[in-house]
C-alpha cells in the first residue's frame, strides 16, 4: 500500500495497532483521539484514506462525513463503530462513507478494505455528493454484530434508495416489517406513504388502484404475501404490471417457502419473480445467538427510557436467555423482557424468575423448509432448473459455470468458516482442501473473515 491514512479512534491501542499495521505495508499515518484535529488535518489536505470511529468524545464521526465531502470531495473513508445496529450502516451509506465495519473487526479484513480504498482514490475521483436529507430517528430492535446481520445491515444499506422490489423472508418475530419500515423511512420517499396492504385491501377491481393512489409514489408492503387468495394474487400481478417511473415501491414479506408454495400449486410464480428483485433474508434468532446479549440490553434499556426501572441480567440468567431456543424470535424476546422489567422485585433479574416465564413458553419448533428430508442435489438441480426457465427457452449468458460455483462456494466457505471459529486450519481440513488453496479462495471470493485476531 501506498499513500497517507488518517486514523481517529479514541481508543489507544485500535489507533496503536492501526498504525503499526499500515505503517509495515507502507502508508504514512497521522492518529488522533480527536475529530477536531482530523478535521483539521482534512481541511489542510493530508490524507489519502480516514479510518474514522463514531462516537468520539469531542463528537460524532458519521457528522463529519458531509464536511469531509464538502472539503475534500473523493477522499474515501472507512467507519468503525461498536455501535452494531442498521442505523450505523445506513447512515454510513447515506454519508457516502467508503466503507463501514463493526467492531471487533478483523485486522486482516480492514486492511484489504483499506488498500482498495487508497487504489480507488488513485484511479478514480468521485463526484461532489449531494447534501444528505435529514432523516428521522428510530429505536429499531435490528442490532447484531454477527456476521449474518451485519450482511443483512449492508444489503439494507445498499438497496435502501433504489426502485427494485424486496421480499424480505423469515420466521415469525424476526424483524421482517421493520426492515420493510426502515428501507422505507431512511430512503429518499421517507417524505411519503407507506402503505400495509393485506387481502382486503385488494378486494374488488377497484382495490389495487386505491392502494396505488394512497402509496403515492411512497412504498406498499405486501404483509406476508402468501396469505393472499388466487384472486388477489392475479390482481398484484396486473398491479405491478401497470406501474409507471413514478410508481411506489413494492416491498412483501413471507414466513413460509414461496417454492414450496409455488410447486404446491398455491402461489403463483410470475408474481414470485416480480417481487424478488432483491431477496433480504433474517436469520431467526436461534441463528445468531451471540447477538442475544446485546438485545437483552436493548431492551432493558428501551424499558428504561419508558419509564420503568433500570434492571440488569445476573450472570445465570443471562446465560439461560443466551442459550434459549427462541422459537418466537426477537418478539419474543422482548416481551420476555418487558415482562420481566415489570414483575421482578430486585434490580437484579434472577436466573430462577426467567426460569418461571421461560416454564410457560412455546418450546423449539422444527425448522421449516423446502428441502427438508430432500437431498441436496435435488434441491440444487430444481432452483438450476428454475434458472434456466426463466430465460424463456433462450440460454443464459456464457460463464455459467463459474457463476455457479462462487454461489455455491461462497457460502459453504462462510458456513464452514463461522462454525470452526475463523480458524483456517480447522476450516480447510474440514472442507477437505490444501490451506493456501482456501486462502486463495478467501481472498478470490472476497469472503470476510470475522474470528481471527480481532481488537475491541
Amino acid at each position: 500500500m501506498d499513500g497517507t491514512v488518517l486514523v481517529a479512534d479514541d481508543d489507544r491501542t485500535i489507533r496503536t495497532v492501526l498504525t503499526q499495521a499500515l505503517t509495515r505495508a507502507g502508508c504514512k499515518v497521522h492518529a488522533t483521539s480527536s475529530l477536531v484535529t482530523l478535521m483539521r488535518w482534512v481541511e489542510e489536505g493530508k490524507g489519502d484514506l480516514v479510518i474514522s470511529d463514531v462516537i468520539m468524545p469531542d463528537g460524532n464521526g458519521l457528522d463529519q462525513l458531509p464536511k469531509i465531502a464538502k472539503s475534500r470531495p473523493g477522499l474515501p473513508v472507512i467507519v468503525i463503530s461498536a455501535q452494531n445496529t442498521i442505523m450505523t450502516a445506513i447512515q454510513a451509506a447515506e454519508a457516502d462513507a467508503f466503507d463501514y465495519l463493526p467492531k471487533p473487526f478483523d485486522l486482516p479484513d480492514l486492511m484489504r478494505r483499506a488498500a482498495r480504498a487508497l487504489e480507488v482514490k488513485r484511479r478514480i475521483n468521485p463526484p461532489k455528493p449531494a447534501e444528505i436529507p435529514e432523516r428521522p430517528t428510530a429505536d429499531l430492535p435490528l442490532v447484531g454484530r454477527t456476521p449474518s446481520m451485519q450482511s443483512l445491515y449492508r444489503l439494507v444499506a445498499r438497496v435502501m434508495n433504489t426502485s427494485l422490489p424486496v421480499m424480505i423472508s423469515g420466521e415469525s418475530g424476526t424483524g421482517k416489517s421493520l426492515i420493510a419500515k426502515a428501507l422505507h423511512d431512511f430512503s429518499d420517499r421517507r417524505s411519503l406513504p407507506f402503505v400495509v396492504v393485506g387481502s382486503s385491501d385488494l378486494q374488488g377491481v377497484e382495490g389495487p388502484s386505491s392502494v396505488l393512489t394512497r402509496a403515492r409514489g411512497g412504498s406498499i408492503l405486501l404483509d406476508e404475501v402468501s396469505d393472499l387468495d388466487a384472486e388477489a394474487q392475479a390482481r398484484v400481478v396486473r398491479m405491478l404490471d401497470s406501474l409507471d417511473d413514478h410508481a411506489p415501491r413494492i416491498m412483501a414479506t413471507s414466513q413460509v417457502d414461496l417454492m414450496g408454495q409455488i410447486e404446491a400449486g398455491q402461489f403463483r410464480e410470475d408474481l414470485f419473480y416480480r417481487l424478488g428483485g432483491v431477496t433480504i433474508n433474517v436469520p431467526a434468532l436461534r441463528e445468531r445467538v451471540d447477538d442475544i446479549p446485546l438485545l437483552a440490553e436493548h431492551f432493558l434499556t428501551r424499558a428504561e427510557r419508558d419509564g420503568f426501572t433500570l434492571r440488569r441480567f445476573s450472570a445465570p440468567a443471562l446465560e439461560l436467555v443466551r442459550t434459549y431456543s427462541w422459537p418466537g424470535n426477537v418478539r419474543q424476546l422482548e416481551n420476555v423482557i418487558r415482562r420481566l422489567v415489570v414483575t421482578s422485585s430486585e434490580e437484579e433479574i434472577s436466573r430462577a424468575e426467567i426460569e418461571a416465564v421461560l416454564g410457560h413458553q412455546p418450546t423449539m419448533e422444527p425448522m421449516r423448509g423446502a428441502s427438508d428430508g430432500e437431498k441436496l442435489m435435488t434441491s440444487v438441480a430444481k432452483h438450476l432448473r428454475r434458472y434456466f426457465d426463466l430465460h424463456g427457452g433462450v440460454l443464459p449468458p456464457p460463464g455459467l459455470y463459474n457463476r455457479i460455483l462462487k454461489d455455491v462456494e461462497t457460502p459453504l466457505i462462510e458456513i464452514a468458516l463461522d462454525a470452526t471459529g475463523g480458524n483456517q486450519a480447522k476450516c480447510a481440513d474440514l472442507l477437505g482442501i490444501n490451506r493456501n488453496t482456501l486462502r486463495k479462495k478467501i481472498t478470490d471470493l472476497d469472503i470476510r473473515v470475522t474470528r481471527r485476531r480481532k481488537l475491541m
